[in-house]
């Protein structure tokens, strides 16, 4: 059996499509597709399926759903485990998993050889993500993850033949692409080398002004360090430009390496960018290193001296060897163009600063846009400081964002790592959440090198704000219903009167803080095993 998502949704079976049913059937095939061999509860399938408008019997309208597609896909696919259930997918049978698995093997490889990989990957599309359910809310994550992934392969397949010496047939390719994409910095560097190296030096160096006024009139930014050098090199000649020698064409990239990941701190004023900084720097220093990004959204009487400090900060940050770029911008619609920015800088991570409602708002906007996780710094409780990394945890999708940001910034500070789960209550004779912790600790000294202590504490917040004590900063997860419901009464009693620092975490489709450097896919968690 063969499940199928990039493009529209289909299970093939001895080469012919299975009947799905109708469009609320398929999302609730979907929302476990692309969440194969995890558990999805129930609630979190209606909230997905319906959103706000979900019937009385939804519950039981998912029991008639999921036994239909039990008779097409057979009992054992779709497995009931309580609150949910899980579909148990192998690897070799979603086409997803095979397109990111010949990706992955592209890297390392020799330039033919990881042409032929990437090339082989891209033929699994057969058009645009879940294109039968692009309008559906649940899909358009996973449609925007699932198209960035696409782009990067095919950014590594471009990479790979220009490394060949295919400079000239690239041309034309690229100049569309361009066109279709004009912020992807990294298309137009490959843009202007393959024009150099057809001998249209003009041309390449048009094609840098062309960026830098797009990416000036689009995002309010100079070009970033791979443009800029490849412009310098490009008027001196360089002989780094010339096609590699064959024998060493697979050890070296054509143009000097920057960090191609990035810390994005967007601060409400310049005056709140330490804050912030207090968490980005030590992150953006880990393995594998990032560049920060420094942007300020302000009116536009106000540019030139947000720019004047920024720059002050700029060379700060670079005096400390950290790589940076600032910026500043006045926007009518800032959310929309903080995450816009975010999506296009190739951002692991997106820090806000929270006002005492800390996600209304423009904050609220970035939250349901932005492609990447998001930290959302709280009024009131400073920045990171010395103490243990409290990260409360109930397995949540956000939780483990949470605590994927509480594993990085201990490897990267050495800070003790704590999870707070919820003690026993005695009468009720409830187990504890010990075996969950116990799990997730797990998961997190194989994935991260550190130990995750686990913390048993009274229920509500007067519980965790004990737990608390002393932290050097508090990491909480959003709720799952964080866009219905906002903080919640406990999140924003922390907010209110934060405990310690505390940062509030929602998880993006993009790869997260701790995902290897070799791959562009989301870190998955799950307590049922290692992330895949």
């Amino acid at each position: 059996m063969e499940f199928r998502v990039l493009g529209p949704l289909e299970v093939i079976e001895n080469d012919r499509p299975l009947p799905l049913g109708g469009l609320r059937q398929r999302s609730l095939l979907a929302a476990l597709v692309l969440r194969a061999n995890e558990l999805v509860s129930t609630d979190q399938l209606i909230d997905e399926i319906w959103g706000d408008s979900a019937p009385a019997r939804a519950t039981k309208t998912i029991h008639v759903y999921v036994s239909r597609l039990r008779k097409t896909l057979g009992r054992e696919r779709l497995a009931t485990r309580p609150p949910g259930y899980v579909l148990h997918v192998e690897q070799a049978e979603l086409d997803l998993a095979r397109f990111e698995q010949l990706a992955a093997a592209a890297r390392g490889a020799t330039p033919e050889r990881a042409a032929e990989r990437l090339r082989q990957a891209l033929e699994l599309w057969r058009g645009p993500p879940l294109a039968d359910l692009a309008y559906e809310a649940f899909a358009q994550p996973e449609i925007a993850r699932s198209d960035e992934l696409r782009l990067a392969a095919l950014e590594d397949r471009i990479d790979a033949d220009l490394m060949a010496g295919r400079h000239g047939p690239l041309v034309g390719e690229l100049e569309a692409l361009v066109a279709r994409h004009p912020l992807r910095e990294h298309m137009r560097a490959q843009l202007m080398l393959a024009l150099y190296r057809v001998g249209r030096q003009a041309e390449a160096l048009a094609a840098y002004r062309d960026a830098r006024r797009e990416l000036a009139e689009g995002l309010g930014l100079e070009p970033g360090a791979e443009l800029r050098r490849l412009e310098e090199a490009i008027l001196r000649h360089e002989p780094e430009l010339e096609l590699p020698d064959p024998a060493s064409a697979g050890a070296a990239a054509v143009v000097p390496t920057v960090p191609e990941r990035s810390v994005l701190v967007v601060p409400r004023a310049l005056t709140g960018a330490e804050a912030l900084l207090g968490l980005a720097e030590p992150l953006a220093a880990a393995h594998p290193p990032r560049e920060l990004i420094v942007a300020c959204v302000v009116p536009a009487p106000e540019l030139g001296e947000a720019t004047s400090g920024l720059t002050v900060l700029r060379e700060r940050l670079i005096g400390a060897g950290v790589a940076v770029r600032t910026a500043a911008f006045s926007s009518p619609s800032a959310g929309e163009d903080v995450a816009r920015l975010a999506a296009q800088e190739n951002v692991d991570l997106l820090l806000l600063e929270g006002g005492r409602a800390p996600i209304d708002g423009g904050v609220g906007e970035i939250l349901a846009r932005a492609p990447c996780d998001v930290g959302v710094l709280a009024e009131g409780g400073g920045t990171l400081r010395e103490g243990p990394l409290v990260v409360p945890f109930g397995a949540s999708t956000h939780d483990w964002a949470a605590l994927e940001l509480g594993a990085w910034l201990a490897r990267s500070t050495g800070a003790i790592l704590r999870i707070v789960g919820a003690g026993m209550v005695a009468e009720a004779g409830e187990r504890d959440a010990s075996r969950l912790l116990a799990d997730a600790s797990l998961i997190v000294q194989r994935t991260a090198g550190v130990v995750a202590e686990p913390v048993l504490a009274a229920p509500g917040r007067a519980g965790l704000a004990a737990a608390a004590e002393g932290a050097g900063l508090l990491v909480v997860g959003l709720s799952e219903r964080w866009r219905d419901e906002g903080l919640g009464r406990a999140r924003q009693a922390l907010a209110e009167a934060p405990a310690a620092p505390t940062v509030f975490v929602r998880r993006g489709t993009r790869p997260g803080g701790l995902a290897p450097p070799e791959t562009r896919t989301r870190f998955r968690w799950s307590v049922t095993g290692a992330p895949r």
